[in-house]
């Protein structure tokens, strides 16, 4: 890495922190900054403290800590690419108005969130900007603000993100060589940090990736709070509780076999609901995230884990009973409970906990 490059990590939380810990590489010019939230006055004093199973126990201090976009734009200037590893919560948070003040000429946007249909707003807000899409699988957690553990699973899935498809020539064409450059350079600086299985696929096979991805997230993290607040494996070793969540991963992957027109999805590089549930009931003990906010009173990923997907099929004419079940009970929990807050309203403050992703 010849030259310098300057990242900024929005939502330092337990993945932001840990990507961002392996991709800080002052001694190859990759410079890694950070916004945080809750645990701004904890990093901003010590950096991060990383207890981690992949690369054992270090300190992670960042090129700089701030409060927000706008504090980052006026103290550093330029960053080569903004990384937004917040929670997906299209219905409450204009995150891509969030982290306008930072996106300047040639940056890069970079997602690493849950759900289905996150990329569609960005895009708008910065077409002219490469999009990029990160699907990871991590179990980790922001155990008290600043000090982060990794439990399991460092994969991450990177693409690009082309609404249109991609390609052509022109501008667009230029717009789609940027962004393939992007991506390039950002899967070197990982894995020069040592994640190995961080992955590179073209646009269309990434939205498989995401949806693939999404039987995990739509079977086990809506049924966790519906369950009385059981975690995966839990829910697993119930006879009663495995079948509901096998059933929501097969229609996960029964919508993907026709939205994709693949027969039968997942194709054969992803993991079957198999292998899925045997993976799942390896992470003993922690919990998904969704049920974590439910316990904290923060708002959930409702919208991008149960209703972007439901809607996707619906319009294909591709029904999702089991997922439009749960998604209408859970709305209607979060609604009475006042938890789901419209773009505006006062934030409500909760401490920082695991993160499965």
């Amino acid at each position: 890495m010849a030259n310098s490059t300057n990242i900024l990590i929005v939502g330092a939380g337990a993945v932001g922190a840990f990507y961002g810990s392996r991709l800080h590489q002052p001694e190859a010019g990759a410079h890694v900054s950070v916004v945080c939230r809750s645990n701004h006055a904890a990093v901003a004093a010590n950096g991060f403290r990383m207890q981690t199973r992949a690369f054992g126990e270090y300190d992670f201090r960042p090129a700089g800590v701030f409060k927000s976009c706008e504090e980052a734009a006026t103290a550093a200037g330029h960053f080569d690419y903004v990384i937004v590893a917040t929670k997906a919560l299209p219905d409450i948070d204009d995150e891509p108005a969030t982290i306008a003040p930072v996106v300047r000429q040639a940056t890069a946007v970079v997602l690493i969130q849950n759900g289905w249909g996150i990329e569609e707003p960005f895009q708008k807000r910065f077409p002219h900007h490469p999009v990029l899409s990160a699907v990871t699988v991590i179990s980790a957690a922001q155990t008290q603000p600043g000090v982060i553990v990794q439990h399991r699973w460092t994969r991450i899935s990177i693409g690009s993100y082309r609404s249109g498809g991609g390609g052509g020539g022109g501008a667009a064409g230029a717009e789609s060589a940027a962004a393939d450059g992007a991506l390039d350079r950002l899967i070197a600086l990982f894995h020069a940090g040592g994640i190995a299985d961080a992955e590179q696929w073209a646009p269309a096979e990434l939205q498989r990736v995401r949806w693939h991805k999404l039987a995990i997230n739509a079977a086990f993290n809506p049924s966790a709070v519906l369950s009385g607040g059981r975690a995966n494996a839990e829910m697993l070793n119930d006879p009663t509780l495995r079948e509901h969540c096998v059933g929501c991963i097969e229609e996960v992957f029964a919508a993907g076999a026709r939205l994709f027109s693949d027969e039968p999805f997942p194709p054969p590089h992803l993991a079957t609901a198999d292998k899925l549930v045997a993976s799942s009931l390896r992470n003993a003990g922690s919990k998904p995230s969704m049920l974590l906010d439910w316990e904290a009173g923060r708002a959930m990923e409702l919208e991008v884990i149960l209703g972007n997907p439901i809607r996707t099929a619906k319009a294909q004419g591709i029904d999702m009973p089991r997922l439009s079940t749960m998604y209408a009970m859970l709305k209607s929990m979060a609604e009475k409970r006042g938890i789901q807050r419209p773009r505006g309203a006062p934030a409500v403050a909760a401490p920082s906990a695991d993160s499965n992703l």
